[in-house]
């Protein structure tokens, strides 16, 4: 995807180290990380379980910020070395939508009720929110399932839910950590085109932390984190003329 050069990235993250403990106990889970995600553009995060990339993906969510590095987001500078430039807790919440390998929806409350209350939280009316959690899940496919209970729903309707809820509050960032897993191939490919879609049509910048080869064709760009470094892989067509002459593997 081209980034129009009048408008900001969704995401600059440059030179993101994270490091545990001091000393002889010293552990560097990320070194000098750097990503670009244009807005309407979807990118994969690849890498070996302990390579660093929920360690990334928890870092420019600002959940867990780096120790070094520097965070804008669409065009607004967040974190520049160990500086907040902002609330970070306030900005997260305004500007950032998370998506995990368990929806974690609330089991109590219906489908609609879960993406209302991300809005209710936000200062929203619960009318307006209402009305907004209804139209997502439309979008989604899920509005028939709006009054069902979370137990009521597939794994796929879940995770339907779940991004709904994520995009209550119109982000520039979505972030999905493995979201996939649990799903099998068939309902994870439809998971994996539906962030395509979102980050298309809502112009986010979506991040997919994924261990799924089998749906890489969805996304605009590939990272690969490993041992804790982050590396740009090459673009699609490569990338899949690549998978071709090694037998599938990437």
């Amino acid at each position: 995807m081209t980034q129009n050069a009048t408008e900001p990235l969704a995401i600059d993250a440059f030179g993101l180290t994270k490091i545990y403990g001091s000393g002889n106990t010293e552990v560097v889970a990320m070194r000098d990380a750097s990503m670009q995600v244009a807005q309407g553009e979807v990118v994969a995060l690849l890498g070996p379980s302990g390579s660093g990339k929920s360690t990334f993906l928890t870092a420019v969510g600002l959940i867990n910020p780096p120790t070094y590095g520097r965070i804008t987001i669409k065009g607004q500078l967040v974190l520049d070395g160990e500086t907040a430039q902002a609330n970070l807790r306030s900005f997260r919440r305004q500007h950032i939508g998370f998506i995990f390998q368990k929806s974690n929806l609330i089991p109590f409350l219906s489908a609609a009720e879960n993406v209302q209350i991300a809005m209710e939280l936000n200062g929203e009316t619960r009318n307006f929110a209402r009305r907004r959690a209804i139209e997502l899940m439309d979008y989604l496919g899920v509005a028939d399932r709006a009054g069902n209970f979370p137990a009521m729903l597939s794994g796929g309707q879940q995770q339907r839910v779940a991004v709904a809820r994520a995009l209550a509050n119109r982000p520039s960032v979505i972030l999905a950590d493995e979201p996939t897993a649990a799903l099998d191939g068939k309902r994870g490919r439809q998971v994996m085109e539906l962030f395509a879609k979102v980050a298309h049509e809502q112009g986010a910048g979506v991040i997919v932390v994924t261990h799924d080869h089998r749906s890489l064709d969805v996304f605009d760009t590939i990272y690969e984190m490993e041992d804790g470094r982050m590396q740009r892989k090459a673009e699609l067509a490569e990338t899949a003329m690549h998978s071709d002459e090694s037998g599938g593997r990437t």
